[in-house]
C-alpha cells in the first residue's frame, strides 16, 4: 500500500487545501499517482490551532465527498505538531495527540527561527512522546538548516524516525539532500 504520511489535504484547516474542491482535486491526484491512503496531518501550531475534533470532523466531510464522487482514497485523521512553547504544552495538557498507524506522531520544529523553540528541548519532548508509547516522526528534517549533525544523530539514537518531503528527492533543498549525502540523512527515511 502506498501511503502519504504527511498531507495537508483537509479543507480550510491550515496552509494546505483551502476549499472542499481543492481537497477533492488533491485526493484525485494522489489516487492518480498510486496512493491508497493519506494521513491527514493538519498543522497544530500557533497560527493553526486545530484539535483532534476539528481534524476528525474535516476528515469525515472530505471522506463523504470522496465516496460520493467515487474517489477511493482512505483518509486517516492526524496532526502535525509544532514543538513551540505557544502550543505544545497545551497539546500535552489537553491530550490532543492524534496518532496514525497506532502510535505515530508527526512533529516539526520551527523552520526559520530556532529561537521559537524557547525553553523546549526538542529531544526531551520527543523522549516524552516515546515514554508515552508513541513513535515520534520528525517532519522534513532537511528543512532545519540550523540543526547540527550531532543533534540529528541524537534524534536518530533516541529512536526518532525521519520523514523527508518528496520534493527533497527531486532537489528542492539541494543535491546533497536529494542524494541522501547529508550526514544527518539516515537511509530508509519515510517520504511523504
Amino acid at each position: 500500500m502506498i501511503v502519504d504520511c504527511h498531507c495537508h489535504i483537509l479543507p480550510g484547516l491550515d496552509d494546505g487545501a483551502q476549499t472542499l474542491e481543492d481537497s477533492v482535486f488533491l485526493a484525485g491526484k494522489l489516487v492518480e499517482w498510486g496512493y491508497q491512503r493519506a494521513i491527514c496531518t493538519s498543522h497544530s501550531s500557533f497560527l493553526y490551532r486545530n484539535t483532534p475534533a476539528t481534524v476528525t470532523a474535516a476528515c469525515v466531510i472530505l471522506r463523504t465527498e470522496l465516496e460520493r464522487r467515487g474517489i477511493e482514497l482512505e483518509l486517516v485523521p492526524s496532526m502535525e505538531y509544532r514543538l513551540i512553547p505557544e502550543t505544545w504544552p497545551v497539546v500535552k495538557e489537553s491530550h490532543w495527540l492524534l496518532p496514525w498507524e497506532g502510535n505515530h506522531i508527526l512533529i516539526e520544529l520551527p523552520i526559520h527561527d530556532p529561537a521559537k523553540i524557547g525553553d523546549l528541548i526538542p529531544l526531551s519532548e520527543m523522549r516524552w512522546l516515546t515514554d508515552q508509547g508513541f513513535q515520534p516522526v520528525l517532519a522534513h528534517p532537511e528543512r532545519y538548516l540550523y540543526l547540527r549533525e550531532e543533534e540529528y544523530q541524537a534524534f536518530k539514537d533516541a529512536g526518532i524516525q525521519f520523514q523527508r518531503n518528496l520534493g527533497t528527492l527531486e532537489g528542492m533543498y539541494g543535491e546533497a539532500s536529494a542524494s541522501g549525502r547529508k550526514p544527518w540523512m539516515p537511509k530508509g527515511c519515510m517520504n511523504g
